[in-house]
């Protein structure tokens, strides 16, 4: 595996500058982009394409705090795949059951209101989660990372359904505007 620290030249941390990082990404893709090695050996034009795809997958593992902290995890010898992660703690998967539930109930009767209060409770628990596991990185408390990220998965996938249901709402929307 490519690491996407060394391949867009910046320095393996957990607290980036993104503007900055995707400054360096988009002259990186500028300089790679097939296009501009046409007329090259088709050797060249494979290789050309070959780091532009590492370019663009260092940039998607960067600007994803999960992904980014486990590439700064493998770095320091630690391999976390999603599901093998510690166990979260049942109080924590309790509550995100009745979370679940609650989102659940309010995708049933059609409360947009409720679950956007659901999605704003989670998104700030998600911004309180990030910055807990960028101080265990500037404290370099290694372990005490793999379980945070496990929350913030949690939090990305109820996020996810979220998007489906307004989604959802939208189309709803849009159906009822052409009648």
């Amino acid at each position: 595996m490519v690491d996407p620290f060394d391949t867009l030249g910046i320095a393996p941390a957990f607290d980036l500058d993104l503007k900055a990082v995707e400054k360096q990404y988009r002259e990186l893709a500028r300089v790679l982009h097939p296009d501009r090695h046409i007329a090259g050996s088709p050797t060249d034009r494979r290789l050309s394409l070959g780091k532009a795809v590492e370019v663009n997958e260092a940039w998607r593992v960067v600007r994803d705090p999960i992904r980014r902290a486990e590439a700064i995890l493998r770095r320091h010898g630690a391999h976390l795949e999603e599901g093998k992660e510690p166990k979260a703690a049942p109080e924590f998967l309790m509550e995100m059951m009745e979370q679940r539930e609650a989102l659940s109930e309010a995708r049933a009767s059609g409360e947009r209101a409720a679950v956007e209060r659901l999605a704003l409770a989670i998104r700030t628990r998600e911004k309180d989660v990030t910055a807990r596991v960028a101080a265990a990185f500037a404290q370099n408390e290694l372990d005490n990372i793999a379980p945070l990220l496990g929350e913030l998965r949690y939090y990305r996938r109820f996020l996810d359904e979220v998007s489906a249901i307004e989604d959802g709402f939208n189309d709803a929307a849009s159906a009822d505007v052409g009648d």
